[in-house]
């Protein structure tokens, strides 16, 4: 498996920080999430005084640009680990670390996806409406767009119906991330229900390996512990 990969990397090259960030990565994808955090923060410890990187992309984008960087996907990855496991501060510092190393629109509106939906979970209303203020439809992007989108529904929920409607007829299920961002604009706004609904959708898709299917089935859980 990859982690075994990861793992032989580390004990060859402990001191490179792209083993540790590739291996939480993988951990994340396998729900072991605590194991994931540690390996961020020693990625994160690795790097610290080391100059940032670009990062290459697994699977190369339209233009050939990879749109991250090594310490951006640290923080990034660290911020999804600490969110799945509930520890919504620690994950909101991580994605404002993250947002620091963002130098495109790309990596910012991924970023930004993660910490509205946090700031609001933490009752930082204001903190969450100044990050959108941000956001732009002009905005230019090489593959994010999804995360746009949904920035683009937290700000103004006029295309609300529309993606509801696309994601009922599963025309928008290939595109999960969508759904979810759906599925946390009615948490946010208080209705449970319709947010079960869909994340019920996303677990049910095959995108088991996705984030927006992690984040569906951490959603779910805590849902069914609250009620």
């Amino acid at each position: 498996s990859a982690i075994k990969y990861f793992s032989q990397g580390i004990n060859t090259y402990p001191l490179d920080a792209r083993f540790y960030r590739h291996r939480g990565h993988r951990l994340i994808t396998n729900r072991c999430f605590g194991r994931a955090i540690n390996d961020l923060k020693k990625a994160s410890s690795i790097s610290n005084n080391k100059p940032n990187e670009i990062e290459p992309d697994g699977l190369p984008n339209t233009q050939n640009i990879p749109t991250s960087t090594l310490k951006g996907n640290i923080y990034y990855h660290l911020g999804l680990a600490y969110y799945f496991e509930s520890q919504l501060k620690e994950a909101m510092l991580a994605f404002e670390k993250c947002i620091e190393f963002s130098k495109n629109n790309d990596s910012f509106v991924a970023a930004a996806n993660w910490l509205y939906i946090i700031y609001y979970q933490l009752n930082m209303i204001n903190k969450a409406d100044k990050l959108l203020t941000k956001i732009d439809n002009q905005m230019n992007l090489i593959e994010n767009h999804s995360y746009l989108s949904i920035l683009n529904l937290y700000k103004n929920s006029t295309r609300l119906l529309d993606i509801e409607k696309k994601i009922f007829k599963r025309e928008s299920l290939n595109n999960i991330t969508v759904a979810f961002g759906l599925g946390n604009f009615y948490l946010l706004h208080g209705e449970t229900e319709k947010a079960c609904k869909i994340h019920k959708l996303i677990t049910n898709s095959n995108q088991w390996s996705s984030f927006a299917y992690i984040g569906a089935e951490v959603m779910l859980k805590k849902l069914s512990n609250i009620n």
